[in-house]
């Protein structure tokens, strides 16, 4: 490692959008939340390439240097801000996410969402000095103005960590949204707001009548005490990725998804998939309002960065799917929205006619684009396009990129990184509006159920599965219709999600290779040595037993460790659990694996059952789905303790 970076030289410019459109030899394994094991492409050569994927961005409080994250080498990259030479690579944790500086500019935070650490560097010395334990899974990192509090975002969690800032020690946690990631500190230091990129919970429901729209929030903080103050609700909201305040403290946005999973995917040609909107907040809107970035036939797909200018003028956002930076007339977008006057929330995500009002025009840029900076004169954007390893450095005056970073790393084309490609770009879809981590954000899932009408319309209502580690463990699909990867994610996904033949047969090989190549994240429930807890220990003999608690023997195919068995907890064949719903044609379901299920709520195939324990104490009153209904409360608490630990 330390090698590979003493050998980088100099970032290099290239010519302006031209060179951008051109730059398709840029291609390699680059997995927005892991560095995989090395792959064998299909002529059995090494196709692992060590790429940067630039994430985040931050400019020191003199403007001198340009900090880059970079995820898949894993290090921070210091550019000279005038010339982008490369000063320094500061090595961190594994599949780092989240970067912040404190109000000093002394110190710069990194957290490891592998390592569940932060690491702290020195900017005078280009050099970690500490690494501190935090959450599960961190995520989004602030410093607060007066230098005594770090805040970190746990995605796995769901709280936000306070450390204080001299030592790290974890100070106190504060309850937020699910999949807490992203934070943002008001100008003042007063507040600090907090975004979620999976729903919250839904409530119990009966039947599929009684599906609700997803629910999620932006968690408010007050630095001064270290408490939620408040929680803004955002209805229909399931993915909320960046928060931007603006300098006057007026106006907050936040880059969302509105996914429109109540109705069949059928009304795709509609709009009907996702709307991809942003949220405005704060005392120049009154209640938030919810407002989109779509226009008919052109949309802003996965809306993920957002940057207002210093003067309010322009708000801009990355669309990862669209690989454009969208900018908004601030102005023009308040008169719109008061001219419709509201007492409550209220949502335009619908109405295809109203960016109009107030978009000013949408700038290309790299691949997947994702943090974008702004320079304290407003004149330039920096935009880290994670998928080509450049940055676009984009002429705010002219609304155009000036030229292009393109970092110093390899340029060996790799199946792999084409793959990836593949899998974050909505080009392939109807219209540009959705592409496969649309709803696998960062090639995971999405907490939402779907009806996908190939099995009717209002029929079978599906949970979306986690595809981390998903190698061997075919056939897919809920019902198991699909035998392998190129089926699930070539026919099927391109006559029912894209409406359209796209993939020619190098696309969808080096697709499946990428998806196939995927690792799963570690296991927070496991012990370092994998023994087990004496609570694992109890479930694992649960789960095991062939003898309920009444010494009745139990058939073989009502066993946990039958249907669950093999190393990835599916022997992969169709049961019926017991768990068919009015709304579904069968009650035959293929076995879903166990890795790391703990992340995944909600369970079974139509996401019924929010929690663990709900499978066996509301949906298995027939002990069809493994005999539990002789066990005790402690006792499903230990068999759960142990499904954790897969």
């Amino acid at each position: 490692m330390k090698d590979r970076m003493q050998g980088r030289a100099r970032a290099t410019l290239i010519a302006p959008v031209a060179a951008i459109l051109s730059f398709a030899a840029v291609l390699a394994l680059a997995h927005q939340c892991a560095r995989p094991a090395r792959a064998a492409t299909l002529s059995g050569q090494d196709d692992f390439v060590d790429y940067d994927s630039p994430l985040e961005l931050l400019l020191s409080p003199d403007g001198a240097r340009l900090y880059v994250l970079c995820q898949q080498s894993e290090e921070v990259r210091v550019l000279d801000a005038s010339t982008f030479a490369v000063i320094a690579s500061i090595a961190v944790g594994r599949v780092p996410r989240g970067i912040a500086l404190s109000s000093s500019g002394d110190r710069l935070y990194v957290t490891n969402s592998w390592d569940d650490t932060l690491s702290v560097i020195d900017t005078r010395k280009l050099a970690v000095i500490a690494t501190w334990p935090v959450g599960f899974e961190p995520s989004g990192v602030v410093a607060e103005g007066a230098g005594m509090r770090v805040y970190v975002a746990n995605r796995i969690s769901n709280d936000i960590a306070v450390l204080d800032a001299a030592t790290g020690t974890d100070l106190k946690r504060l309850l937020a949204g699910r999949g807490a990631s992203y934070l943002a500190l008001s100008l003042d230091g007063s507040r600090i707001y907090a975004t979620h990129i999976f729903p919250n919970p839904p409530p119990l429901r009966t039947g599929m009548e009684n599906r609700t729209p997803p629910e999620s929030e932006i968690t408010v903080i007050d630095t001064a005490r270290a408490v939620v103050v408040n929680r803004i609700l955002l209805h229909a909201i399931a993915g909320v990725f960046h928060v931007a305040l603006s300098p006057d403290g007026r106006l907050g946005v936040v880059a969302e998804l509105h996914p429109k999973n109540l109705v069949p995917l059928a009304h795709l040609e509609h709009g009907g998939a996702f709307a991809d909107t942003l949220t405005l907040f704060g005392a120049d809107v009154g209640p938030p309002v919810e407002i989109p970035l779509d226009e008919l036939e052109r949309y802003a797909s996965q809306p993920f960065g957002v940057a207002i200018a210093p003067d309010k003028s322009r708000i801009y956002v990355t669309s990862g799917g669209s690989e454009i930076v969208t900018v908004i007339d601030v102005p023009r977008m308040l008169r719109f929205v008061r001219a419709r006057p509201h007492a409550q929330p209220v949502s335009f995500a619908t109405d295809l006619a109203a960016s109009a009002n107030y978009v000013v025009t949408r700038i290309p840029v790299g691949r997947n684009p994702r943090g974008l900076l702004l320079t304290p004169d407003g004149r330039r954007l920096f935009v880290a396009n994670r998928l080509d390893d450049t940055i676009s450095v984009i002429d705010t005056r002219a609304n155009r990129v000036a030229s292009t970073i393109k970092l110093a790393g390899p340029t060996q084309i790799s199946a792999l990184r084409r793959g990836e490609q593949t899998f974050y770009t909505a080009r392939y879809s109807f219209q540009g509006q959705i592409g496969c981590s649309s709803c696998h954000i960062d090639s995971t899932f999405d907490g939402l159920e779907w009806d996908l009408e190939p099995d009717g319309f209002g029929r079978d209502i599906v949970d979306n599965r986690l595809i981390e580690d998903i190698k061997g463990t075919e056939p897919y699909k809920w019902n198991g219709s699909n035998p392998n990867i190129p089926t699930e994610c070539g026919p099927r996904t391109e006559m029912y999600f894209w409406r359209s033949q796209t993939y020619d047969d190098r696309t969808l090989t080096d697709l499946t290779l990428y998806i196939r190549s995927l690792p799963s994240r570690p296991n927070r429930w496991r012990l370092r040595g994998g023994e087990l807890t004496p609570a694992q220990a109890r479930g694992l003999a649960i789960f095991t037993r062939t003898v309920d608690k009444f010494s009745k023997p139990i058939p073989e195919g009502n066993r946990c460790s039958f249907c669950h068995s093999g190393p990835k907890g599916t022997s992969q064949k169709s049961f019926d659990v017991g768990t068919r719903k009015p709304t579904d044609n069968s009650g035959l379901l293929d076995t879903p694996q166990l890795s790391n299920i703990a992340l995944t709520a909600p369970y079974l195939h139509d996401g019924s059952a929010r929690t663990l324990e709900e499978i066996w104490t509301i949906y298995n009153p027939s002990d069809k789905h493994g005999r539990t209904n002789d066990l005790t409360k402690d006792e499903l608490n230990d068999l759960i303790e142990y499904l954790r630990t897969r």
